[in-house]
């Protein structure tokens, strides 16, 4: 027998008992908290969706199993907030993307006040959405804030009114405050990305006769595949889960027009009280976005793989 053999079986029972589960007692607590914090609200939600969940009906909390689903298939408000949160997170996500690459090219060149302008830019981040709404409401507001007035100007408005109760620019709105509001997330991801490219990679491109379009795309984007992958799926599900900034500018109005399926959640669980509809309306969402997030990690696997 070996000596760690031996010493293996000199030790008492407890003890090895006790060194075998110190790991698990150690991440105990955090373990604890993930559970209590969001799994148990995590099952409880979803069964919610199952049960009619009704604040102002004392009667309600029985089990209904897929009334709530039937009914939303009906429901031509939730197609309508389906579409719109399509559209609100397309745009959202594609705008920030494409200026954040920029901000972060931009950034990546070393000139004078990089540190300063690196704080102005990373500050919209910094901001609560509650209070970028607001803000952003303001100056969509003609009577004070100059916006409209600068539209008009540009000629992208016959007169200088309120986009935002307009039924077919109000979206605009909110997916403005949410570009200049999202920015600095694809900036920062990105540029930490664009910091970790060996340099020597573009000298032998540039001696080899490449142009900066050619070292872009040959050098910089597949570097970058991996990174934007992960962060437009990070963006994707927060701004699809996203209603601050619809809730404070527009309220999910006018008609309905900018009302996504976040909000309409919000809408049916706080106004109307029905908890179990909008449970199963989230539910809905929630495998909506687990779908879509397995095809992006294998769309960046396939990627990794590659690379």
């Amino acid at each position: 027998m070996t000596l760690a053999a031996q010493s293996h079986a000199a030790k008492p029972f407890r003890k090895r008992i006790a060194d075998a589960s110190e790991p698990y007692l150690y991440s105990a607590p955090a373990l604890v908290l993930i559970v209590g914090v969001m799994l148990v609200p995590l099952v409880l939600g979803i069964s919610y969706a199952f049960r009619d969940i009704q604040l102002l009906n004392p009667f309600s909390g029985g089990f209904i199993g897929l009334d709530h689903f039937r009914a939303l298939g009906q429901d031509q408000a939730f197609f309508r907030a389906l579409r719109n949160t399509l559209w609100w997170t397309g745009a959202s996500v594609f705008l920030q993307f494409v200026f954040g690459l920029i901000l972060a090219l931009l950034l990546d060149k070393p000139f004078a006040g990089r540190g300063l302008v690196q704080a102005l830019v990373f500050l919209p981040w910094a901001v609560p959405s509650f209070l970028a709404g607001l803000n952003w409401a303001w100056l969509f507001n003609p009577v004070i804030g100059p916006l409209p007035h600068w539209l008009y100007a540009l000629g992208l408005l016959d007169a200088p009114n309120n986009i935002l109760s307009d039924p077919q620019l109000a979206m605009w709105g909110p997916i403005a405050a949410n570009v200049w509001w999202g920015i600095p997330f694809f900036a920062i991801t990105l540029l930490a990305a664009l910091q970790a490219i060996p340099r020597d990679l573009y000298e032998a491109a540039s001696i080899d006769g490449a142009g900066p379009v050619q070292r872009f795309i040959s050098i910089t984007l597949p570097f970058l595949a991996p990174t934007i992958a992960i962060t437009i799926l990070l963006r994707t599900v927060w701004i699809s889960n996203f209603a601050d900034l619809i809730v404070v500018m527009t309220n999910g109005g006018p008609a309905d027009r900018t009302q996504i399926v976040a909000s309409y959640i919000f809408t049916q669980a706080f106004k109307r009280l029905d908890f179990g509809y909008a449970s199963a309306i989230a539910l809905v969402l929630l495998v909506l976005l687990l779908v879509y997030s397995l095809l992006i990690v294998l769309l960046r696997q396939t990627l990794l793989n590659k690379g």
